[in-house]
């Protein structure tokens, strides 16, 4: 059976100036005067900064010495993205790696700054030890920015900054390292926790709105509710990696609820234990990281750690660039037909990267999580994977195969893929790859 969906219904998933509207429309619609006035303030941002130049005019002569000084040495600003952890992380591996590859100008001169708040003080101190970061460089690159001519002295960023679209982070050496004294504290931190020195953990997470609702209390967070999911699907799979003498770790820095668990070795560290801290040792020196789509992965992934990524509801933001990364996705109920729609459908009306939860809502659509038991088969393929003990059938090939002949890859998440979608996830919904 065919997909229902009306032609104005099918637009507004389509490129193009209408759907840019409806989207900016309908994020007004969600997010009230809050999101209003920061759209109003993204738009107006040129005038803005040329009237914010003019009150910085002590440093507009550092501006002109700066570009006086370009056929000697280019100096370059720029923020790092600070206040969201999966761009903090991300983002800035990627430059330093682009840099390393000789993808960006390696012999300029860049001065970045924090955007505020910053979301985690120990990668900022990290940062800071590579990066040449300075409060200055703020007003600096707003008078540079607002006056002709000024954009080789901008730090730049590719779109989608943090997704490896190069294979970067394979042929790059990681570029934190913690100091003798970190070490120190993080072995401290794990014992504190119960895990002994030298004990193999996974960590996992599930995205919730407690988050965002905690530190951007004036924000409607509302439009991203497709995205979150329920930490009690993630029991059974810590239960197994106990059992295979693995602790589990619950990540999350603000969490809706506690873990409902009396196994020893399920460590609820959002709730008991939680530090900007931790935070980084824990996803630096876990075996591998399981949990939903948000920014915390980066962390894991810029430590060259491996990610199963479940509950996947934009399904281009698939990490597809290292071959020991999984994901499985979320399942799309049509309520009105009573039935999953399948991954052809979902491409081919680009419901690939819906980034509002009210474009669901307008389809009649119902995201559906992933069950306790297909993140658990997640988590045992990604054990066995690394440990070398996998079996590929011959039907897993079949079935990988039919999946990757339907996944339309977008230019600015993917480059070769490399990743694969969970084997029982697929084994358990042979009708998703099924052509209508």
């Amino acid at each position: 059976m065919k997909i229902k969906i009306s032609n104005s219904e099918a637009g507004s998933f389509r490129k193009g100036f209408i759907p840019f509207i409806r989207h900016q429309a309908s994020e007004i619609h969600e997010g009230g005067w809050p999101v209003l006035l920061r759209k109003a303030r993204t738009f107006l941002m040129p005038l803005y900064r040329l009237l914010l130049s003019l009150l910085l005019l002590p440093f507009w002569p550092v501006v002109l010495i700066v570009r006086a000084l370009r056929p000697f040495i280019l100096i370059r600003f720029g923020p790092l993205r600070s206040k969201d952890i999966g761009h903090f992380a991300g983002n800035t591996e990627l430059y330093l790696c682009r840099r390393d590859a000789g993808m960006d100008h390696q012999h300029a001169f860049d001065i970045f700054y924090h955007q505020q708040p910053v979301c985690n003080q120990q990668l900022k101190i990290m940062w800071e030890r590579i990066l040449h970061v300075s409060r200055l460089a703020r007003p600096v690159d707003i008078v540079n920015r607002a006056l002709p001519g000024g954009k080789k002295h901008v730090i730049p960023e590719p779109p989608r900054a943090d997704f490896d679209i190069h294979g970067l982070l394979l042929r790059t050496p990681l570029h934190l390292s913690f100091t003798p004294e970190e070490e120190r504290l993080g072995l401290e931190g794990l014992q504190a926790m119960g895990i002994p020195e030298g004990a193999p953990f996974v960590c996992f997470h599930a995205r919730d709105s407690s988050y965002h609702d905690t530190t951007a209390p004036k924000r409607n967070w509302r439009h991203t509710d497709h995205r979150d999911s329920s930490i009690h699907n993630h029991v059974p799979a810590a239960e197994e990696m106990t059992r295979r003498g693995y602790f589990a770790v619950r990540m999350g820095a603000v969490v809706k609820e506690p873990l409902q668990t009396t196994n020893p070795m399920i460590i609820d560290y959002a709730t008991k234990y939680h530090s900007d801290f931790m935070d980084i040792y824990l996803c630096a020196r876990c075996y591998f990281y399981i949990g939903d789509q948000s920014g915390l992965d980066s962390v894991a992934v810029i430590f060259r750690k491996p990610v199963a990524n479940v509950n996947l509801s934009q399904f281009q933001r698939a990490k597809t660039w290292n071959p020991d990364n999984l994901f499985i996705t979320k399942k799309l109920w049509l309520r009105e037909e009573h039935r999953f729609l399948t991954f052809r459908e979902i491409f081919d009306w680009h419901l690939d990267d819906v980034q509002l939860a009210s474009q669901y809502q307008q389809l009649a659509i119902e995201p559906v999580e992933n069950t306790p038991e297909e993140i658990k088969a997640l988590a045992m393929e990604m054990d066995e994977r690394l440990k070398g003990t996998w079996q590929t059938t011959e039907e897993d090939k079949e079935l990988q195969k039919r999946f990757w002949s339907i996944y339309k890859p977008n230019k600015l998440f993917h480059g070769k893929i490399l990743a694969h979608i969970g084997a029982e996830f697929l084994r358990q919904n042979r009708e998703l790859l099924n052509e209508s």
